[in-house]
């Protein structure tokens, strides 16, 4: 079998064709797998094209009608020539010649199937295609990518557009039917995304080992209050319900934060995205100033609580006459620029707490992903087309810069759960 496999796998199809023709029997493990199902169509397809397939239907209806014999055709089970026929790979469909076979015991001679053709009509093509499409490819474009052959057929664009939708639409289920009520989510990312005017808004958690999952999506923008608390409430139905403490890293909407207070109530820690804040404060200076301000306030970040908030409030006084919207800005929200340091996290933790960075990298996945449609149809097909997309990046996530930390915030956030609850029942007694 391993010899078999090696020569599967690193012989060209000329070649592998020539020896075939009169080695075929060589192939004969790769049949029971094949069969069995238990061999990837595709990795076989990769170097040893159709002349493999042909072959390995040869071998199967061989196990059937036994070997040929020079003179008339002997047994109950015979060879009735070839035809045209179509094996299923996982992204497209490949046109082969196949045996027939017959049985001669029958009134009428009676097809028989065979078992290695069979198995190969079971490969579906949607996973694939949604694979290929999460790459960035329109279905305009996908036959610049799926594998090309002379005799290649059956896949459309219109084939292509209704796999995708199908496997679409399965990914946003997917997605909103996961239950998070084995995980002990610490933190919760929120941060929104547009795409061709319509606007969608993501939750990223991440549990006390520091693992990162994407919670649900809603469409609308995050400065929508009904939106956010409408994505919120779908996460308390799933698992992540209020009663313990979370962080919340938001980008600074107001909507987001009265969403936060109203499901998960108004005790919880809420650090506000930095970067989103030097962004909108240098968007208000002139370009001689904002490298200025921006090193001040990155500088600030890294210091004390007490100490960070006052050295942006006389950045902000400094800033009165020269911009006063640059000051108003930096001044709006300033105390929750401070939260991690305030917590007592280490600076292996504020880094990636201190940000959106953690939902923002996936985002930009997904914008990347799907950036090249230009035909938005509704809300509902960005959704679709969301949740794929996020489900694909959650795949290569990784844990948390710092998550050896984490039990840090997590003893923080336990022990301020254990004195409420000490407080709520000596009120109550």
């Amino acid at each position: 079998m391993k010899q078999a496999y090696q020569i599967v796998d690193h012989r060209d199809s000329r070649a592998l064709a020539e020896f075939l023709s009169g080695e075929g029997s060589a192939l004969a493990p790769l049949l029971t797998l094949i069969e069995d199902t238990e061999l990837a169509l595709d990795d076989l397809i990769a170097t040893a094209g159709r002349a493999t397939i042909e072959a390995v239907l040869v071998l199967s209806a061989q196990q059937i009608a036994g070997e040929r014999h020079p003179g008339a055709a002997k047994g109950d089970i015979r060879r009735h020539g070839r035809q045209q026929g179509c094996v299923q790979l996982a992204d497209r469909k490949l046109r082969v010649q196949r045996p027939r076979l017959r049985d001669k015991t029958k009134k009428e001679a009676a097809e028989v199937s065979i078992p290695a053709y069979e198995a190969m009509q079971t490969k579906g093509v949607g996973g694939r295609l949604l694979h290929i499409l999460m790459r960035g490819v329109s279905t305009r474009n996908y036959k610049e990518v799926l594998p090309q052959m002379a005799e290649t057929a059956g896949v459309s664009k219109s084939q292509v557009s209704r796999e995708m939708q199908e496997a679409s639409e399965q990914a946003l289920k997917t997605l909103c039917a996961r239950s998070f009520t084995d995980k002990d989510i610490l933190i919760i990312y929120l941060d929104g995304l547009i795409f061709g005017g319509h606007h969608v808004l993501a939750a990223l958690g991440v549990d006390a080992q520091g693992g990162k999952h994407v919670l649900g999506l809603a469409e609308g923008a995050s400065e929508n209050a009904v939106v956010v608390k409408g994505l919120l409430e779908d996460l308390v139905a799933r698992g992540v319900k209020p009663g313990r403490r979370r962080l919340f890293v938001i980008d600074g909407s107001k909507a987001l934060r009265s969403g936060i207070d109203a499901v998960y109530g108004t005790d919880n820690p809420v650090q506000r995205c930095r970067l989103h804040k030097v962004r909108n404060v240098v968007g208000y200076l002139p370009e001689h100033l904002s490298k200025q301000v921006s090193a001040a306030m990155k500088a600030a970040y890294r210091m004390e609580a007490d100490a960070g908030v006052a050295q942006l409030e006389k950045q902000a006084q400094w800033l009165d006459k020269e911009c006063p919207r640059a000051a108003a800005s930096l001044r709006e929200g300033l105390a929750e620029m401070f939260t991690v340091n305030r917590l007592g996290l280490p600076p292996s933790l504020r880094r990636c707490l201190g940000t959106t960075n953690v939902i923002e990298s996936p985002n930009g996945t997904v914008r990347q992903t799907i950036g090249r449609v230009r035909r938005w149809q509704n809300g509902s097909m960005v959704l679709r087309w969301a949740a794929s997309a996020f489900l694909a990046a959650e795949q290569r996530f990784k844990k948390i810069m710092g998550h050896k930390d984490l039990w840090m915030l997590k003893a923080y956030l336990d022990e301020t759960n254990e004195k409420e609850k000490l407080e709520s029942q000596r009120k109550a007694g």
